[in-house]
């Protein structure tokens, strides 16, 4: 099963995360299939990237989106009024 969910980088006590497609099986910073998105929690959440149109994508061929993400990618929407 395909999931879109979080990659941790970054330094130690300050997390920066790489929004992934990836098989469920794989480690949280393992392989991956796509990067769509870029999310540092200690910056405005319109610094954040998103790409909403591979997401839609991801999503309309099953892949099953972690919590964090779906948070994420709707506030990234609401701040920069995306339709989608």
């Amino acid at each position: 099963m395909v999931k879109v969910r979080l990659a941790r980088a970054g330094a130690k006590k300050r997390p920066f995360y790489h929004i992934v497609v990836t098989d469920k099986e794989n480690p949280r910073d393992g392989r991956f299939i796509e990067q769509i998105g870029i999310y540092d929690p200690s910056r405005p959440i319109g610094e954040a990237r998103v790409d909403h149109d591979r997401l839609a994508y991801w999503v309309g061929v099953g892949a099953q989106v972690s919590d964090r993400v779906k948070k994420v990618a709707n506030q990234h929407k609401k701040h920069f009024g995306v339709e989608a």
